[in-house]
């Protein structure tokens, strides 16, 4: 398959398809920085970048040109916010990720907070976002069986990624710890904590 693929979503958005979460990051980094005229919002996610528009503004043709003919280069690691997470390690699964990853707990938790994360792109709930670029080591499956609850402030890794549950929920990440900060304020001008593109590094605290 050759990319971008990019395929109308109704009147007003586009999904752009692309080969991997690098690409994803280059796009959402080089359309929210350099807008494209009639552009209304830009929305990452794995594997794919949604694109919505005015349709009195830019015609669907002119816009997938646009988005064609960037050709983003990679996301530098200094770009977007820098946010530390203080965290309190002890979660209820880091003895298993230790046993799945082949580590002691110590280790679990020094790789973990020794790595620099980013934003890839936000879902699941409000203010949850996923982050990529922690220790292959510590890439280990979800958990078998969910739990009904988690509580909000967990952190916990699954696969590739790393995320802080904002407020309790249903879950099945693996959890490592806890932290205090508020992931998600709906009295803040800005609700989310962490947006795409951000940099966030944990702290043990």
């Amino acid at each position: 398959m050759t990319y971008p693929r990019i395929l109308p979503v109704g009147r007003s958005a586009l999904l752009v398809e692309l080969a991997d979460l690098d690409a994803v990051q280059a796009l959402h980094h080089s359309l929210t920085t350099d807008h494209i005229d009639g552009t209304t919002e830009i929305v990452p996610a794995a594997r794919t970048v949604l694109v919505a528009f005015d349709p009195r503004l830019v015609s669907a043709e002119l816009l997938a040109e646009a988005v064609r003919s960037r050709d983003p280069a990679p996301l530098s690691r200094t770009a977007g916010e820098s946010i530390e997470v203080p965290v309190t390690y002890g979660g209820p699964d880091l003895a298993a990720v230790a046993e799945l990853a082949g580590l002691s707990e110590q280790e679990v938790v020094r790789r973990h907070s020794g790595g620099d994360y980013r934003v890839a792109f936000c879902g699941f709930a409000p203010g949850f976002g996923y982050l990529v670029g922690g220790d292959p080591a510590l890439r280990v499956p979800r958990r078998e069986t969910p739990r009904v609850r988690v509580p909000g402030g967990s952190v916990a890794i699954a696969d590739e990624f790393t995320a802080v549950y904002p407020r309790d929920s249903p879950g099945g990440w693996q959890l490592l710890g806890h932290t205090e900060l508020e992931l998600w304020h709906s009295d803040r001008p800005n609700p989310a904590l962490l947006a795409p593109g951000d940099r966030v590094r944990f702290r043990e605290a």
